[in-house]
C-alpha cells in the first residue's frame, strides 16, 4: 500500500465507530475521510467524499449493511467495501460477498489483526478471517458446484490464474507474474467463476484451497 487511503467508517455503534477511528488514525497508511451513523447517511457521505475505503456494519437500525453495500455498488462508487460485523454465520459471509464486498472482519479481532486486514484490502487483495473459511467451504459443497479441476474444464492458464486467486492476489499483480494484461486476466477471471458457478473471487480462493490443495 503506498498511497494514503481515505476511509468512511458507516456504523450505527457509536463506541465501535470512535474506536475504529482513532484506530485507523494510529497507523500510516489511512486517513479518516468521516463517519456515519446510519446505512442512509454512509450513502450520501460516500457519493460526496468518494473514499477509497467502506468500512461497513451489517447489521444496522435503518438499513442493513447488505442494503447498503448494493446501493454502493449500484451507483458505481469505485470504493472497496469492508463488511465489519459480529456475526460468524455462513450464510451472512455467503450474502456479502455475493452482494460484492471485498472482505468480511470480525468486530471482536485484535486490533494489529484489524489494521493488518485493511492494509491487506488496500492492496486489492480480499480478506475473510481463517476462521470462516470453512463456513464459505461448506456453502460452495452444498450448492452442488464443480468438485474438481476438470470437472469444471479449467484450462491450464485458467488453473494458474485460479492458484494466485487463492494467494490473494489482485488482477494487477496476476498480470505482472504471468506476463499478461490486467484486462486478460480479468477476462479469464470472469471464465474461472462462471466454470465454477461462483460469483466472486473470495468464493474462488476458497474453492481452490479445498479442491486444488493437499
Amino acid at each position: 500500500m503506498n498511497e494514503m487511503q481515505s476511509v468512511l467508517i458507516v456504523d450505527d455503534h457509536p463506541l465501535f465507530r470512535k474506536g475504529l477511528a482513532q484506530l485507523l488514525q494510529t497507523v500510516d497508511g489511512f486517513r479518516l475521510a468521516g463517519e456515519a451513523a446510519s446505512g442512509e447517511e454512509g450513502l450520501a457521505m460516500a457519493r460526496t467524499l468518494l473514499p477509497d475505503l467502506v468500512l461497513l456494519d451489517l447489521n444496522m437500525r435503518d438499513m442493513s449493511g447488505l442494503e447498503v453495500l448494493r446501493s454502493l455498488r449500484g451507483s458505481r462508487i469505485g470504493a472497496r467495501v469492508v463488511m465489519v460485523t459480529v456475526s460468524d454465520q455462513g450464510e451472512d459471509v455467503v450474502a456479502a460477498l455475493r452482494a460484492g464486498a471485498d472482505a468480511y472482519l470480525l468486530k471482536d479481532m485484535e486490533p494489529e489483526e484489524m489494521l493488518g486486514a485493511l492494509a491487506e484490502v488496500a492492496a486489492g487483495r480480499v480478506v475473510i478471517p481463517q476462521q470462516l473459511n470453512h463456513l464459505l467451504a461448506a456453502a460452495l459443497r452444498s450448492e452442488g458446484r464443480p468438485q474438481s479441476v476438470a470437472a469444471a474444464g479449467l484450462t491450464e492458464q485458467e488453473v494458474r490464474i485460479l492458484e494466485k486467486i487463492a494467494a490473494g492476489l489482485s488482477n494487477k499483480h496476476i498480470g505482472r507474474e504471468l506476463d499478461i494484461a490486467e484486462g486478460t486476466v480479468k477476462v479469464h477471471v470472469k471464465h474461472v467463476l462462471r466454470k465454477l458457478d461462483l460469483r466472486s473471487r473470495v468464493e474462488a480462493a476458497v474453492w481452490a484451497v479445498e479442491h486444488m490443495r493437499g
